[in-house]
């Protein structure tokens, strides 16, 4: 499986869980048929959810905590009845709702985008634009995603004429804020960020993307950290895994601060090769090099819960500079729902 492809997925079939109830191997999000999607909402548990629609991939990429967690096919507006780009917000939610424009048609797990008929729903998805206007996605996702979101919640609908590549073509870290702006541009090489005011508190997501040589540090959905990665050991990874801090701690020093104890963390793998080996935190932290003073820091906001994704994936996905900055534009709103 190529590094490049999108998401690919960091959160494949996590632990296990399917595409759909007839398949149980991880797949490639590029590589999904229509009415199939990806779900592991292990990998980040909670944390404010951001979806982005993505119109020219025709995929719809749900991000928990600024780490992705799902994706899905889905069919939007077909021709004349375009579903429009923009950034939008969870207006109603209901879970039975039915068309009052097109002979009482079942829009089942229904969330309201616009006041004048876009919604995303649960429907029929042949594996191209086919709706009224709304974002069609599969009945199983749709229930999913139901469950997991909020009114208020943050929605991007984009293509590429609209939004920079890595909003439409997104990778592991979420390409918009919760608001729905777009993120800051990448960090140099080099550079250190840290800003725990950004976010005072709130869930800790953590991704080590070995592809980027760069470890990003997420709170209440907010980067909060990032540094440069440094490989001085010889361990492959081959894959992408999954650690969950417990409640626990060993009785040996922390390979983020030797000061202080090392906490105990489960490990599943997340992507990689059947009957590949796993490889320990202890072997990971002494392969890897990041500065001392964020390492410290980092240890700091630990708390039980906090997961670590580390992955051979890239991170984010590179915005061409002649696009424009502005993620999407935003839509009017107006009256009833079109399936």
């Amino acid at each position: 499986m190529k590094k490049s492809l999108v998401i690919s997925l960091a959160l494949g079939v996590a632990l296990g869980l399917a595409t759909t109830a007839s398949a149980q191997t991880a797949q490639d999000a590029s590589r999904l048929k229509p009415g199939e999607y990806i779900w592991a909402p292990q990998v980040a548990p909670e944390g404010p959810v951001v979806l982005v629609v993505s119109l020219d991939e025709q995929r719809a990429y749900v991000y928990r905590n600024g780490i992705a967690i799902g994706v899905s096919t889905i069919s939007s507006g077909k021709p004349g009845k375009d579903t429009p780009t923009g950034v939008f917000t969870i207006l109603q939610k209901n879970k039975d709702h039915r068309s009052n424009l097109y002979n009482n048609a079942p829009m089942p797990y229904m969330q309201r985008l616009t006041w004048d008929g876009i919604a995303l729903h649960g429907g029929h998805l042949p594996g191209y634009p086919a709706s009224h206007g709304c974002v069609r996605l599969p009945q199983a996702f749709a229930e999913q995603l139901f469950g997991i979101t909020q009114r208020g919640d943050t929605v991007v609908v984009a293509n590429a004429k609209a939004a920079p590549a890595s909003v439409v073509h997104p990778a592991v870290l979420a390409p918009v804020t919760r608001s729905g702006q777009a993120v800051a541009a990448p960090l140099g090489e080099f550079e250190v960020y840290w800003d725990e005011a950004a976010a005072p508190r709130g869930p800790v997501s953590i991704l080590v993307s070995l592809y980027d040589r760069r470890v990003s540090v997420l709170r209440d959905g907010v980067l909060i950290g990032s540094a440069p990665l440094q490989r001085v050991g010889d361990l492959e990874l081959n894959g992408t895994v999954l650690f969950v801090m417990t409640t626990e701690m060993e009785d040996i020093p922390s390979l983020l601060d030797p000061q202080r104890h090392q906490h105990r963390w489960v490990a599943h793998r997340v992507l990689g090769e059947d009957g590949a080996a796993m490889p320990t935190l202890q072997a990971l932290g002494q392969s890897f090099w990041v500065p001392e003073a964020f390492s410290r820091r980092l240890y700091g906001i630990l708390q039980p819960g906090t997961t670590v994704l580390v992955s051979d994936l890239p991170g984010v996905r590179a915005t061409p500079a002649e696009q424009p900055a502005e993620p999407v534009l935003e839509s009017d709103p107006g009256g009833p729902i079109q399936p």
